[in-house]
């Protein structure tokens, strides 16, 4: 089973099925991963605009899914993607391109 925070969502980490690198970190709520499972394209759940999100939608960088696995916990989910572009909304590959400082924990 699945363990779904307060607000009914799940943290959801996006990894390049050929690469193993990890390409972003966004929430799903049971709807989004069912859509996801029956479409084989991947969906989220915004928690800024508190609707559904069909990644891609817009860009055309969708993400096909190639697997969806749980962690030990059931509270997050792995999804091994294949993707048709950059993954950030900036344009960068991964949303992970940024060196954290300690300027930033402030």
């Amino acid at each position: 089973m699945l363990r779904y925070d307060e607000k009914g969502l799940i943290p959801a980490i996006a990894q390049d099925a050929d690469t193993g690198e990890v390409l972003m970190l966004a929430y799903m709520d049971e709807e989004a991963l069912r859509r996801t499972l029956a479409s084989g394209d991947v969906w989220f759940y915004s928690r800024s605009r508190n609707e559904l999100w069909h990644k891609g939608a817009t860009s055309g960088n969708y993400l096909k899914l190639r697997a969806a696995v749980k962690d030990c916990d059931g509270d997050s989910i792995l999804l091994q993607v294949k993707p048709a572009g950059p993954v950030c909304h900036t344009g960068n590959k991964t949303c992970f391109f940024q060196q954290l400082q300690e300027k930033d924990i402030d």
